[in-house]
């Protein structure tokens, strides 16, 4: 399973198919130059305990890294995953 990426420039979401079907996702909102929040986090019932959130995350933190951007995670998920994951500190914002 491969995790997507697709914005508007405003907002977007990282997101997981199977056969078709959205099983996990995260959305993210820009919030000025070089900066987004992560404010949901959500995996299919049927797909948990797979590590698909913590998926998404890590896509997050790479896309930022990429971009040279900084993410703060509002998200309880998210937040939990930036706390139990040291290697993730440098984007935070």
């Amino acid at each position: 399973m491969q995790v997507q990426n697709k914005n508007d420039g405003k907002r977007g979401a990282f997101f997981i198919e199977d056969n078709g079907k959205e099983i996990a996702l995260m959305h993210y909102i820009f919030s000025g130059p070089g900066k987004f929040i992560i404010d949901h986090t959500e995996v299919d019932e049927a797909y948990e305990g797979k590590g698909l959130g913590r998926m998404l995350v890590k896509a997050g933190v790479e896309y930022a890294r990429e971009h040279k951007m900084k993410i703060l995670p509002l998200c309880p998920f998210a937040k939990k995953i930036f706390s139990i994951t040291p290697a993730f500190a440098d984007v935070l914002f």
